[in-house]
């Protein structure tokens, strides 16, 4: 298969989407020494959020006394998946602007604060959990698992079995 065949396909091959995620993580341990991960990310950008608004509750945060809340490699590793797939989505012709998808409106209906409340309940749920793991799926499952990390095995099991009961209540036929 020629490039331009893997941009313009529909779905990307798992195989070539896998293969670049391990080059990609091979390419940050020996370029950077930093395995691939995306939670603390977050974490840093509400730091820095609270920072311009309550900076003295930054200064005293035990958390923060360690790490300075700043914009740092997975900060910018965020921000370059998010243009990666706005970039993948064009080349593939994709991509389609709409500020609730068909499916999430036809489950949580037309009412915008009660689709507002989901996403955030269940953002919050997701980063906790990702937290209380110890990382986030991408940091588990990529960096974790190809270092063989028995808690990184377990909390994906957990991450893809908790996505599974989560996505059949929500998305089930009644």
């Amino acid at each position: 298969m020629d490039v331009k065949g893997i941009f313009t396909r529909e779905e990307w091959s798992p195989y070539v989407a896998g293969g670049l995620a391990g080059a990609l993580l091979a390419l940050s341990v020996l370029v950077t020494g930093k395995f691939l991960g995306a939670s603390t990310s977050f974490v840093r950008v509400a730091g820095m959020l609270e920072k311009l608004l309550w900076p003295q509750k930054v200064v005293q945060n035990a958390y923060f006394m360690k790490k300075a809340p700043a914009v740092e490699w997975q900060v910018m590793m965020v921000l370059g998946i998010l243009m990666g797939a706005f970039i993948s989505s064009r080349l593939s012709g994709d991509f389609l602007f709409t500020l609730v998808p068909p499916l999430w409106e036809e489950r949580f209906g037309h009412t915008p604060l009660k689709r507002v409340l989901v996403a955030f309940v269940g953002g919050s749920v997701l980063l906790f959990g990702a937290r209380l793991a110890g990382g986030c799926p991408s940091g588990h499952g990529i960096s974790g698992v190809s270092q063989l990390s028995v808690s990184s095995m377990v909390a994906m099991v957990g991450f893809v079995a908790g996505g599974i009961l989560v996505a059949r209540r929500l998305y089930s036929r009644r």
